[in-house]
């Protein structure tokens, strides 16, 4: 029998955490429901001088703090990209609605694998699918969570990316999360718990568990057992992928990401001659284009034939050979939010490689100073980091990492690429050539 906390890789403490809790749940929905059939609560005190039954609305406010040590109705799950914050959140809903009479997470029961599945009826999986959550779709969310479950224990609603949510939206969700209905748990992801990731009041509000990246040796085993993905190819995918399992997966499997990692690379070399830094800038932003116009392409294609169906497209009969009324408008509707995440899509994929980039010149800033840290980009060792740290001094180098970060901080407030690349491969190639501070 699989467990379902088997998905989270290299999480042993946080499993051991998140089933503690799922169990705890169990036994608080199981004494909401004698309380909603009017039993007497098991808490109750067994002198003869004690006061009677508690109300409804106590009785559940006794169970909610007597069992808030194990299980909260707020959860926030912050870690690296690839630590799994998505996974484990949906891992931990698949445990909560699980029905198996003794194992918490069976990952063979109906609930289990609807929710894995994301079809469970009381989950919901919030994604933006541009660069921010909006206000109006997260009110819309939260009246629905206000609901109580249908078929399952709890009415769960998983919030990925919370980092991408407005201020409006943020404060939406903060209303329902400070009063929350008995029945309904939020498992919030992100990044960290920086105030730039998630609003303070969230955090304060919000039981944190903190993923970590999970380690070469567990990588390299999943891809080998789970994907069947030869060991040397696994071993190489998971020591250059940065701690993120899937993409370890694509780069062991998939020609395009090797180039693009390969592209990414390649501007540190090329950004010391001006004849080829800025080409070598503009191949990096196109290929972070076409990336994400290939990812979009497939996700728009089925989108909108799904959505034309849905309004009739396809049909037969009396009628059926003229759109009907307003079509016209959903239609572009949609357009416009495939085109929102195309955008979102084209910056997640330049930001990877910036984190790449970036994890070189960290690679030669540890040769260059001695120390003994384990490598981001291995097989670069001979041809690219070990020339740039005896090129450049650690001043030097820090100033190029500098100029990386700098470069995503100006994709995060919608610097149009070209000009926030192109800017950055001017300060690398500056920095490598002089020992000034750029």
């Amino acid at each position: 029998m699989t467990n379902v906390f088997d998905r989270m890789i290299g999480q042993q403490a946080i499993i051991a955490e998140l089933a503690d809790a799922a169990r705890a749940a169990r036994g608080l929905a199981d004494r909401l429901d004698e309380s909603a059939a009017g039993a007497v609560s098991m808490f109750a005190p067994a002198d003869d001088d004690a006061p009677g039954e508690a109300a409804g609305g106590d009785l559940e406010q006794e169970i909610e703090a007597r069992t808030r040590a194990s299980m909260t109705h707020a959860w926030l799950f912050t870690g690296p990209p690839g630590s799994g914050r998505s996974i484990a959140a949906t891992c931990f809903a698949a445990a909560l609605q699980c029905r198996h009479p003794e194992i918490v997470g069976c990952g063979e029961c109906r609930a289990c694998t609807t929710v894995l599945a994301r079809t469970h009826a009381d989950v919901r999986h919030i994604v933006p699918a541009g660069l921010s959550l909006s206000v109006d779709s997260m009110r819309e969310i939260v009246q629905l969570a206000s609901r109580r479950p249908g078929t399952g224990r709890w009415q769960i609603v998983v919030v990925e990316d919370a980092d991408r949510l407005t201020e409006q939206a943020a404060n939406a969700l903060l209303k329902v999360v400070e009063e929350p209905p008995s029945r309904t748990v939020f498992l919030l992801c992100a990044p960290s718990v920086d105030p730039e990731d998630i609003a303070v009041t969230l955090r304060s509000r919000c039981r944190h568990v903190a993923l970590t990246s999970p380690s070469v040796a567990d990588i390299e085993r999943v891809l080998v057992e789970r994907d069947g993905i030869a060991p040397d190819a696994a071993r190489w995918a998971a020591s250059v992928c940065g701690g993120h399992v899937g993409r370890a997966k694509r780069l062991a499997t998939d020609a395009d990401a090797r180039a693009q990692r390969e592209s990414a690379l390649g501007i540190a070399r090329a950004a010391t001659r001006d004849s080829t830094a800025y080409k070598a800038a503009e191949e990096l932003v196109r290929s972070a284009d076409a990336a994400a116009k290939a990812i979009s392409a497939a996700l728009d294609e089925a989108e909108t034939e799904e959505l034309k169906t849905a309004l009739g497209a396809g049909g037969t009969g009396k009628g059926t050979a003229r759109a009907p009324r307003g079509t016209a408008g959903v239609l572009k509707d949609l357009e416009k939010r495939q085109k929102s995440r195309a955008t979102r899509v084209g910056r997640d994929v330049l930001d990877r490689a910036l984190v790449d980039l970036a994890a070189l010149f960290r690679d030669a800033l540890v040769v260059s100073m001695g120390a003994q840290v384990t490598a981001m980009h291995p097989d670069k060792a001979d041809d690219l980091v070990g020339p740039m740290a005896s090129y450049a001094g650690p001043e030097q180098l820090l100033q190029c990492v500098e100029a990386v970060l700098d470069c995503r901080e100006a994709l995060d407030v919608n610097v149009k690429p070209k000009f926030a690349v192109d800017a950055m491969v001017a300060r690398i190639g500056q920095a490598m050539r002089s020992g000034e501070r750029v």
